[in-house]
C-alpha cells in the first residue's frame, strides 16, 4: 500500500544544481505528516549512505557534513511530498538518491526506515 517515488535526478556538470522530489503514495499517504523522511545516496560500487532527513513537523533537518551548506530539505505535507534541493554538486555527490519513510521521530540509519522509494540516478562530471 506505501509507495514512494523519487524524481528529478539527472546529470549535471559541478556546480550545478538539481531538486529532487519524492512522493508519497497508498496508507502513506494519508497519513504523510506522521513519517520522518530521509534522504541516503549511493555510489557505484559502495555501500548507502545518509544524506539528509527532516522530521514529520519539518522542524529538525539534518545534513551529512559532506552536503550540509549546500543541500536543502523541504517537505509539503499538503502534497505528501518532500524535495532535496541540491546546489553547487561535486563529483562526489554522484550516485543514485532513494528517499526513505519511518514513524521514528528521528533516524539517520537505513535500517531504521521501513519503506523506500526505487531511486533516482544523480550524476555530477567534472
Amino acid at each position: 500500500q506505501v509507495q514512494l517515488v523519487e524524481s528529478g535526478g539527472g546529470s549535471v556538470q559541478a556546480g550545478g544544481s538539481l531538486r529532487l522530489s519524492c512522493q508519497a503514495s497508498g496508507a502513506s499517504g494519508r497519513t504523510f505528516s506522521s513519517y520522518t523522511i530521509g534522504w541516503f545516496r549511493q555510489a557505484p560500487g559502495k555501500e548507502r549512505r545518509f544524506v539528509s532527513v527532516i522530521s514529520w513537523s519539518g522542524g529538525r533537518p539534518y545534513y551529512a557534513d559532506s552536503v550540509k551548506g549546500r543541500f536543502t530539505i523541504s517537505r509539503d505535507n499538503a502534497k505528501n511530498t518532500v524535495a532535496l534541493q541540491m546546489n553547487n554538486l561535486k563529483p562526489e555527490d554522484t550516485g543514485v538518491y532513494c528517499c526513505a519513510i519511518t514513524m521514528r521521530s528521528y533516524a539517520l540509519e537505513s535500517h531504521e526506515y521501513d519503506y523506500w522509494g526505487q531511486g533516482t540516478p544523480v550524476t555530477v562530471s567534472s
